[in-house]
Parts: structure tokens; C-alpha cells; sequence
């Protein structure tokens, strides 16, 4: 096989919490010089759909993709799914769940925030908040800039936004990879040493978690990411090769709202995949990269 050189399989667009549109992203990708990309925002498959109708002979690879932001009684997961069919009921379904879990928080984030410091926004501002595809903290963020309640983005997040803790309903993990494995994707565990905020995951902990996901029928991690220190990497390898699970590698790229640049995941040269790196590729682009 002919691998490709340049790969980032995970990325955000605006439909999520990136500032590019699904076409710019797929501009750029193909700019960077990256041969096999994915678009995965959170909880939502619109700009995947959208890149799949505008795709021409010549772009790169593309391989629907999609992060679904889970939890359970144990702890949150962050759980990708790779090549599955777009317009598959159980794919669908579960984002339609996931939204609907957004925006219940969206609406309790800004009562927190009327209640503790007497922030408030308009009824139209509020309205286009719950019309976004997939609102979070950056929308807010943003809106509580352009009102003067912070300097910036980060200030409404860190000074305010994150006092809110939220006992919300979440996606649970056994129902993304479900739906994930439902619409022939592949599910995979992004950035697995890190949980929640600063929470590192690594050892024994982090393999009491794989064996648990894997259980539910988690098929790969992101071995690859922009954040990982070196020990991270390694030891995702190692278990990646002992499980025999695939592997992926991201950026997670979110355009100006974070300082990480497409293709950004400390990938080795072709000649240095790793077994699980090959046969994700092998999977999801079939023939595509054979000699």
C-alpha cells in the first residue's frame, strides 16, 4: 500500500466549535498539502454531508467523521466515529440526542449566569444561540464579549462559563459506539489520556477504561494528537498493539479558536506506520492507496 504522506482526521467546523465553514475546511485541507482528512464536530454530521455533495475529482480523501462528547457514571469520554453512512437512521438519531442535550445546557448555563452575576442577553441573541447547530461555551463566550461582560473569549470562560457545573443527561459511550458501529463507521477513543479539564488518564486507569469502551465495541484510539507528549503517544501505541485496535491521528483543529494548525499530530513518515495506523486507513479508504 501506497499510504498517504499527510493525514488529520480530526478537525471542528462551525456546525461544532470551529470558525470554518465545512468548504473552507476543505480549502484549506487541501492548501496544507493533507491526502486524507476528516471533518469530526461534535455531536453533528451536517458538514460532513456538505463536503461529501461538493467533493470534485482531485480533493483528498475525505472520510466522514464525528465526535460525540459522552459520560457515564465513571467519567467523560470523548468518542469518534469513522466512515459511516451519513444518512444511516442509528447515526442520526444519536446526534439528534446530542443536540438536544446541548442545547438543554446551553439554556442552564445562561440562567447560571443571569442568577451569579446578572449577565443577560437578549431574546433574539438567545434565540440564534439555540439555532446553532451545536451550541457550547465558545457561543457564549463570544456573545459575552460582544456585550462587554469579558475582554475575551477565554475571560468568559475560565472567570465565568466553567463555574457551571451541570448534572445534565449526556450521550452515554455504549450509545455512540452503538450507533457509530449501526451505521458501518468505526468508532474510535479521541485523545484518551486526557478526561475532563486537566484530568490525566494513563496506566492502569487508562487500561481499565479501553477494556471498558472496548467492551461496548471500541474499535481504535487517537495514538496521534497534537497535545500528547511523547509518553502519551508511546503508550497509546503500545496499547493500540497489544489490543490490536486501530489508530488514528488528529490535530483538533478549531480554526482561530485554538492555537493548533491542520496536520498539527506528530505523524511519523508512511514508512513508520504503525500496524493499527495501516489497517484504519486500509479500512476506511479500501483500495484507495494500493500499489
Amino acid at each position: 500500500m501506497n499510504y498517504p504522506g499527510k493525514i488529520d482526521l480530526h478537525m471542528h467546523t462551525r456546525v461544532s466549535d470551529g470558525t470554518d465553514t465545512p468548504i473552507e475546511i476543505a480549502e484549506r485541507v487541501k492548501q496544507a498539502g493533507i491526502e486524507l482528512f476528516s471533518v469530526t464536530d461534535h455531536d453533528a454530521i451536517k458538514g460532513c454531508a456538505e463536503i461529501l455533495l461538493r467533493r470534485v475529482g482531485g480533493d483528498p480523501e475525505f472520510v466522514p467523521g464525528v465526535e460525540f462528547s459522552c459520560k457515564d457514571e465513571e467519567g467523560h469520554y470523548h468518542i469518534l466515529g469513522y466512515g459511516y453512512d451519513v444518512n444511516a437512521p442509528a447515526i442520526n438519531a444519536i446526534v439528534k440526542k446530542g443536540h438536544s442535550f446541548r442545547v438543554s445546557k446551553l439554556t442552564k448555563r445562561l440562567d447560571y449566569l443571569k442568577a451569579e452575576f446578572g449577565f443577560t442577553f437578549s431574546p433574539e441573541d438567545v434565540e440564534a444561540l439555540k439555532a446553532l447547530d451545536n451550541p457550547g461555551k465558545p457561543h457564549i463566550g463570544n456573545l459575552m464579549v460582544k456585550y462587554g461582560y469579558a475582554a475575551d473569549k477565554n475571560e468568559a470562560i475560565n472567570k465565568y462559563i466553567n463555574g457551571f457545573h451541570s448534572h445534565n443527561e449526556h450521550v452515554r459511550p455504549e450509545e455512540a459506539i452503538d450507533a457509530i458501529l449501526k451505521s458501518g463507521g468505526v468508532p474510535v477513543l479521541a485523545h484518551p489520556s486526557y478526561g475532563r479539564g486537566d484530568e490525566l488518564i494513563l496506566g492502569g486507569e487508562m487500561e481499565t477504561r479501553l477494556r471498558k469502551l472496548m467492551g461496548f465495541g471500541l474499535e481504535g484510539v487517537e495514538a496521534f494528537y497534537s497535545g500528547f507528549a511523547p509518553r502519551m503517544q508511546k503508550e497509546m501505541l503500545d496499547f493500540a498493539e497489544r489490543f490490536s485496535l486501530y489508530v488514528t491521528a488528529g490535530s483538533d483543529y478549531h480554526g482561530k479558536n485554538k492555537l493548533v494548525l491542520l496536520g498539527d499530530n506528530n505523524l511519523p513518515p508512511p514508512g513508520e506506520y504503525p500496524e493499527g495506523l495501516k489497517r484504519f486507513i486500509d479500512r476506511v479508504c479500501g483500495d484507495r492507496y494500493a500499489t
